[in-house]
């Protein structure tokens, strides 16, 4: 049995559009392209709770949110789960890497890999005082260490002035090759150097950027400086006075209100995507000066999405396709993975379908709790589909919204305020007009709507009463009925 290498390259806040094979008119991706001209492109993924350890909860344990428990955003709370993507991986025989982003808790977490590279971003949780020393960044992220030994012990990140969630941009003030996306490159790198060559390998680079701070190398800012860039999507539905109230402060949910800045949040953040694109291309050459890429598979996805002022919206955790909507690319020799490559997929998938579909290609069984389906199939046979409709969702104070995404629409409620929205995506790919109202699409939104209902039928927060979403009930993060305190993957 032929098992083949997996290597899962994962980028943090990276836009579904935000790749040239997916058209978008201004980012240049060339090696993303490449993966995907070898491989499937599937043009309909999301993160079905969009925001970074969420997302990551679906990633690792194969999941829904209602299962794995996360269904907001909460730092220092213990992953336990009774099986992990890379831990069933390891008892399938694979020698398991990961280099980069976690985000579980506690830091160093192994979550069934072999070893870990740890480097998480600037996370305010692990940053106060009160920290426990050995959950403190400077000691535990492996980047933070090894940064403040080149230039300093008082290096950071944040020597650019740049927070992690703003939209505030500026080039990077250390040597490029000190960047955390230059890392992560040569810490993946170095793997290949040492690892047990006996073993088929998973891999797994997770890259930080394009999550702010927006501190690409100066190269990548000259790149998109001087270019008549896309302004961002505005729709008919915004609302205007949360971005007048919000749009001077740095980190705003809105984004900024001056054209200008929101523009240079736009360059910072296609810099990043690009200066990330080049490393994974430095990557790939390893792998092929290492003669492995005739049997390794390539995985390529995002936890979630980036608004990048459309709507004037920044950050993610809305059901916005900025926000929602991830790249995702399967990529390898058509004799590893069964695919026509140069093809696109128009089937919903999500993370969760991520641990099922590696484990499709080690050959390992799935867990009987999983609730993700493999890809592979899809691959196959590009017109197939493993759901009809995918629930989403994020706490997020009055903001906590649901959402039905199909191949072709989406319907929105605000379970707070009871606000609805619907988007035709087929005409409306850029969520410009909300046609909640508008006639033409009355029965099509009740069939989502029914499908909302069917979700969150029997959901601990009273989602439903009577058949129909009940507004205003109790917000709650962590939810009890789930895996989240399951025994531990070792």
């Amino acid at each position: 049995m032929n098992q083949p290498n997996i290597v899962l390259i994962m980028t943090d806040q990276m836009r579904g559009d935000c790749m040239g094979i997916a058209g978008h008119p201004d980012v240049k991706t060339p090696f993303l392209d490449s993966l995907a001209a070898k491989g499937t492109l599937f043009d309909n993924a999301y993160s079905a709770c969009p925001s970074c350890i969420p997302a990551r909860a679906a990633l690792h344990t194969g999941l829904s949110q209602e299962k794995h428990g996360r269904v907001g955003y909460q730092d220092l709370v213990d992953f336990n789960y009774p099986h992990t993507m890379a831990g069933e991986l390891a008892k399938a025989g694979y020698y398991t890497q990961c280099v980069g982003k976690m985000h579980v808790h506690p830091l160093r977490n192994l979550m069934g890999f072999h070893n870990i590279e740890l480097h998480d971003g600037y996370l305010h949780a692990y940053r106060y005082p009160e920290t426990p020393y050995y959950e403190s960044q400077k000691i535990a992220d492996d980047y933070f260490y090894w940064l403040k030994n080149e230039k300093g012990i008082e290096a950071d990140v944040t020597d650019t002035g740049m927070e992690c969630n703003s939209w505030v941009a500026r080039p990077w003030i250390y040597d490029e090759s000190l960047h955390p996306t230059n890392w992560v490159t040569s810490r993946a790198i170095d793997f290949l150097r040492r690892r047990d060559t006996s073993k088929p390998f998973f891999l797994m680079a997770s890259y930080l950027r394009p999550h702010p701070p927006f501190d690409a190398p100066q190269y990548y800012f000259d790149l998109y400086k001087g270019k008549n860039l896309t302004p961002p999507a505005i729709g008919d539905w915004e609302h205007p006075q949360d971005y007048e109230r919000l749009g001077r402060i740095y980190d705003s949910t809105t984004g900024p209100i001056d054209p200008e800045l929101a523009r240079q949040a736009q360059i910072g953040y296609y810099a990043c995507i690009t200066h990330m694109d080049h490393q994974i291309g430095r990557l790939i050459q390893a792998l092929v000066e290492h003669r492995l890429m005739d049997n390794t598979i390539i995985l390529f996805t995002s936890d979630h999405g980036e608004e990048l002022c459309d709507h004037h919206l920044f950050r993610k955790s809305r059901p916005y396709e900025g926000s929602c909507h991830i790249p995702m690319i399967i990529s390898g020799p058509e004799a590893l993975t069964g695919g026509k490559q140069g093809q696109v997929c128009h089937s919903v998938v999500e993370l969760r379908d991520i641990m099922p579909t590696l484990l499709d290609i080690a050959h390992a069984p799935v867990p009987d709790e999983v609730d993700g389906k493999s890809m592979m199939p899809m691959v196959a046979d590009k017109t197939s589909s493993i759901r009809e409709w995918l629930h989403g969702e994020h706490l997020m104070g009055d903001a906590s919204n649901h959402f039905i995404v199909t191949e072709h629409d989406k319907f929105a409620w605000y379970s707070q305020t009871g606000e609805e929205q619907y988007f035709d995506l087929d005409k409306d790919p850029k969520e410009l007009h909300n046609a909640i109202h508008d006639a033409e699409y009355q029965e099509r939104i009740r069939t989502l709507r029914s499908y909302l209902v069917e979700a969150l039928a029997d959901r601990e927060e009273g989602f439903v009463e009577n058949g129909k979403l009940k507004t205003g009930c109790p917000m709650v993060c962590l939810l009890e009925n789930s895996l989240l305190r399951g025994k531990k993957d070792v």
